[in-house]
């Protein structure tokens, strides 16, 4: 199991096996993560297609974890470790970079741990060096994920597909 630290969160990568379980059994996945999963799980912008999706790629691809699905587990107020969010990318690097997503449960929204979270991912990816950027999408009616993305040094550039603003994020 692939994992990172930052102060506040524990991100786990999804394996096909966690994968699975988000799809078919979320107690399974809560007790794998040893952590509570919000009432509103999953985040935003994650569904039932996502989830199979992330399945389907990583039984198929093993080595991809890491490059897929990443959990965000922290410890809540009264001390339990509890599932906030996830992100990760959309696959292995190809062609030096890499898209990374990212999305927090509503309650935990404006808490810092998307900013945390994604910080911890690019550091992850450049720390391969077949990754020369970091690209991220998000949409226009967005602006605190806009705002999260400046404010972690990436730049808006032109290559957005229509409805979605992209940046990018260039190894230093």
């Amino acid at each position: 199991m692939i994992e990172l630290r930052t102060p506040r969160l524990h991100l786990i990568a999804a394996t096909s096996e966690l994968a699975q379980a988000e799809v078919s059994d979320r107690q399974a996945l809560a007790r794998l993560l040893d952590a509570r999963l919000p009432a509103d799980w999953p985040p935003p912008l994650n569904d039932d297609e996502s989830a199979r999706f992330f399945l389907e790629h990583l039984t198929a691809h093993p080595s991809a974890t890491g490059w897929m699905l990443w959990y965000f587990i922290a410890v809540d107020e009264a001390g339990e470790r509890v599932a906030v969010g996830n992100g990760g990318f959309k696959g292995e690097p190809s062609d030096g970079a890499v898209e990374v997503g990212y999305s927090i449960v509503p309650r935990y929204q404006r808490s810092g741990f998307a900013a945390e979270g994604v910080r911890a991912l690019v550091a992850w990816a450049f720390a391969d060096e077949r990754v020369e950027r970091v690209v991220a999408r998000t949409f226009p009616e967005l602006p605190a994920s806009q705002a999260l993305l400046r404010k972690l040094g990436f730049l808006e550039t032109a290559r957005a597909e229509p409805g979605t603003l992209s940046f990018e994020l260039r190894r230093a």
